[in-house]
């Protein structure tokens, strides 16, 4: 196992080809501060330099929450307090909600009590979502003065569908795990912490137990086509990674492997 070292609220290890990202703030139900976020990018930014990494696993210390969202004292006092600071710090913040969509490999998010405001962002821009049935997910900024940001509307559009996504950004309210499971944010629920381990573990070995480079040049051309303006945009894109992929070792071994399986 190898851990990176030298952060203040998460740890990072990776074991396996796995590497799991954890949160240390239950005391603030896993809030999602400045110094957190730079945690964050640094984390993601190390993920990025190990090809070696098969798949990511974001989660919170805890039975409470995978991330209650912002430490919201953060942006109490008149606007002209936080100009032009906060301005910068959301930009900031978009640049790294991005990072786990735009890793090389597949990120999960695993969730396990509350998932909320900019703690539900960040689970938006991972790649799957796996929660327990007694989790809880929001965007209740509008309770406190405040749109989604972060990239925010898009991505939840993107996911739940823009009559969804409406209805919990308007009335800031909560849904709970089958809820989401319906709306399309999350892929699969869990009956408890133990079974939403089971769930995760297997989904990795799935992943694990493919062409891997496959799995992170599917991701990179799935990617590409969800924000694609056009059918055929997205299968040029989709017919260059193709290529990519079809010109390399793990192709051929995995096919030659195939045909003397299915020849036998």
């Amino acid at each position: 196992m190898v851990s990176y070292d030298a952060y203040e609220s998460i740890t990072v290890d990776v074991d396996g080809g796995v590497a799991t990202v954890e949160f240390h703030r239950p005391e603030k139900l896993n809030a999602l501060s400045t110094e957190v976020m730079l945690d964050l990018q640094r984390a993601f930014s190390e993920i990025q330099l190990n090809r070696d990494v098969d798949a990511v696993v974001i989660e919170g210390e805890g039975e409470d929450a995978f991330s209650a969202g912002a430490d919201i004292a953060q942006y109490a006092g008149p606007s002209e307090e936080h100009d032009p600071r906060q301005i910068d710090r959301q930009e900031m913040f978009f640049d790294i909600y991005k990072q786990p969509l735009e890793l090389h490999a597949p990120v999960i998010a695993k969730i396990d009590g509350y998932a909320v405001g900019g703690g539900l962002i960040l689970a938006m821009f991972c790649d799957m979502r796996y929660a327990t049935a007694e989790s809880t997910f929001g965007v209740p900024v509008a309770n406190i003065g405040q749109i989604p940001a972060g990239g925010s509307t898009y991505r939840a559009i993107q996911l739940m569908g823009e009559a969804k996504a409406k209805e919990v950004v308007f009335t800031a309210g909560f849904v709970g795990a089958d809820a989401a499971y319906d709306a399309g944010l999350v892929n699969e629920v869990a009956a408890d912490a133990d079974a939403l381990d089971e769930t995760v573990t297997g989904v990795i070995e799935a992943i694990q137990d493919t062409g891997r480079e496959a799995v992170k040049q599917s991701k990179d051309a799935l990617n590409y086509a969800a924000e694609a303006d056009s059918l055929e945009a997205a299968r040029e894109y989709e017919a260059e990674v193709w290529w990519e992929q079809f010109d390399t070792d793990e192709r051929r071994r995995l096919v030659d492997e195939f045909v003397e399986d299915d020849g036998a």
